[in-house]
């Protein structure tokens, strides 16, 4: 890995180099010239979207982590059928009461 430092477009960058196969490269650069950009802006955009996706997962996991164990520590939960008629009918509008958790049969 080559590391360097750069200022552009008002930002301090680092040089990271890559190594990528033929195939690859060129099928960048085809995307790239399709999207209207250069291959090293389309291939920025690509890992910081990738990088995103990464940490929305990583939020969504510790987010259902987090649900499963309040689940455990309570006992209680509200099954899927009920909960799944309660969005239903709320999204019609319809004032509808929120169903009660109940504890797990164990």
């Amino acid at each position: 890995m080559c590391y360097d430092q750069s200022f552009t477009w008002g930002v301090a960058m680092s040089t990271t180099t890559i190594r990528l196969p033929q195939d690859l490269k060129e099928r960048v650069a085809r995307a790239a010239e399709r999207a209207g950009t250069t291959a090293h802006s389309f291939m920025l955009e690509a890992i910081a979207e990738k990088a995103e996706q990464e940490e929305r997962r990583g939020e969504f996991q510790n987010t259902a982590e987090q649900r499963y164990a309040e689940i455990v520590a309570s006992g209680k939960t509200v099954p899927w059928t009920e909960m799944r008629r309660y969005l239903e009918r709320r999204l019609t509008g319809k004032k509808i009461v929120r169903p009660k958790p109940r504890t797990l049969a164990r």
